[in-house]
C-alpha cells in the first residue's frame, strides 16, 4: 500500500506535465473518453500519450477499463482531494500576503482616481 507522502509526490509529480493536465481537464468536462480520443488533440503519438496515461493511473489520477478492442479512461480525484487538503494546510502563508497586495492595489487605484482631474 502507497503511504500518504508517496502518495501526494505521484500526485503532484503526474500534474506538473502539461499534457497531463490537460488530459485531466477534458476527463473532468466528460465522464470518460477512450484512449484514441484522447489523443487526437495531441502533436504527440499514440506510445507518448500512453506513458503520459501510466503516469496518470500510477498516480491513482485515472481509472481505465476495456470493453473489446475500447480502452476507456476515466477521472479518479481522489488523490487530487488529498493534494487539496495538504494545499489547504498551508494557505494561512499565502492568503495574507494575497490580502495585503489586494489593499495596497485598492489604494493605488483610489490614489489614480483622485489624482485625475
Amino acid at each position: 500500500m502507497v503511504n500518504y507522502q508517496e502518495q501526494l509526490d505521484r500526485t503532484f509529480a503526474a500534474l506538473v506535465d502539461p499534457t497531463r493536465r490537460e488530459i485531466l481537464a477534458r476527463l473532468e468536462r466528460e465522464s470518460g473518453a477512450s484512449v484514441s480520443e484522447l489523443a487526437k488533440p495531441f502533436a504527440i503519438k499514440l506510445p507518448a500519450v500512453m506513458k503520459h496515461l501510466d503516469v496518470l493511473n500510477d498516480a491513482g489520477l485515472i481509472t481505465r477499463s476495456k470493453a473489446g478492442r475500447t480502452v476507456t479512461v476515466r477521472l479518479a480525484p481522489e488523490p487530487m482531494k488529498d493534494a487539496m487538503d495538504w494545499l489547504r494546510r498551508y494557505e494561512r502563508f499565502w492568503s495574507g500576503s494575497l490580502d495585503r497586495l489586494a489593499d495596497y492595489a485598492e489604494r493605488k487605484e483610489t490614489e489614480a482616481k483622485e489624482s485625475d482631474p
